[in-house]
């Protein structure tokens, strides 16, 4: 079952079939690269954050297979990437918290990225070697703002804090932290398949509109555009950001994690269009 929280919206976009609307910045590996190559500077992601002291990205990605991509991987040539955790995904001191997570090289928090109206793409898969504890709540992508006062959006999975959590196998998009975090759009988070997410986000009317698909399907549009507050600009995170139970408080250093973590989500087909004439990619 899919759900939502619909706000009627005055102009519907201009669809499009077939990838064609100008890129804010793409996020899709190419076939030649390998993990080790995301320790240096490059123009995907960020090779500083976010990832635990004392490791490097080559730790902490795994790039499978070109044919095991995701929608909008495939026609690229691009391979999916997981993004893993363990013991020591520690990150500036936030020793209740395990995290690793990709940011677009480009994304530097005051870029055009959070203006105007952009499509932010990405789609999620399980992996069923390295399970997470649904249990814990994770962030799997989100925007957090300039200033690291709110997260603006962000799909989470497991046992949501602070909620009563009917199936923690779900992926649940919530919006503004500052504002409630309100439940934007649910749906199940089925193995064996990736789960492909297009985000429309129109940072002037301070709305989000979400189209969605599962494995090879074209995306279509889940909800109509949903008023919630974008303001602050910021960075995209992609990856693995694992919260602790029987927290108190800052849950960012009380509360207590499992030992021998070893744990990851993959993601495919990350990349951000230019939809302020309308434009949204549904399939490639």
């Amino acid at each position: 079952m899919v759900s939502s929280r619909l706000f009627s919206t005055l102009a519907l976009p201009a669809l499009v079939a077939a990838q064609a609307c100008t890129l804010q910045f793409d996020g899709r590996i190419d076939a030649d690269l390998a993990a080790l190559d995301f320790d240096d500077a490059n123009d995907i992601f960020n090779n500083q954050f976010v990832i635990g002291e004392g490791l490097s990205f080559g730790q902490v990605l795994r790039l499978l297979p070109v044919g095991a991509g995701s929608l909008f991987d495939l026609d690229a040539g691009a391979e999916p990437v997981e993004v893993l955790i363990n013991d020591q995904s520690i990150f500036q001191n936030q020793i209740a918290f395990r995290r690793a997570e990709l940011i677009p090289a480009s994304n530097d928090g005051a870029d055009a990225s959070t203006q105007g109206v952009k499509t932010l793409h990405f789609s999620v898969l399980k992996d069923a070697v390295r399970p997470l504890n649904l249990s814990h709540e994770y962030q799997l992508a989100f925007l957090e703002s300039a200033d690291f006062s709110a997260n603006q959006f962000a799909l989470k999975t497991g046992t949501i804090l602070g909620q009563n959590t009917a199936d923690p196998d779900t992926l649940q998009l919530f919006g503004n932290t500052n504002d409630g975090s309100q439940l934007l759009f649910s749906v199940p988070f089925q193995a064996g398949a990736f789960h492909n997410f297009a985000l429309t986000l129109d940072f002037n009317a301070n709305t989000v509109q979400v189209f969605f698909s599962l494995a090879g399907n074209a995306l279509v549009q889940a909800t109509d555009a949903l008023a919630n507050d974008l303001s602050g600009q910021g960075q995209f995170h992609f990856g693995t950001l694992k919260k602790p139970v029987n927290g108190v408080g800052d849950i960012t250093v009380n509360g207590d994690q499992p030992d021998a973590i070893n744990e990851g989500v993959i993601f495919g087909g990350i990349f951000q269009e230019d939809s302020a004439d309308g434009c949204i990619s549904l399939e490639p």
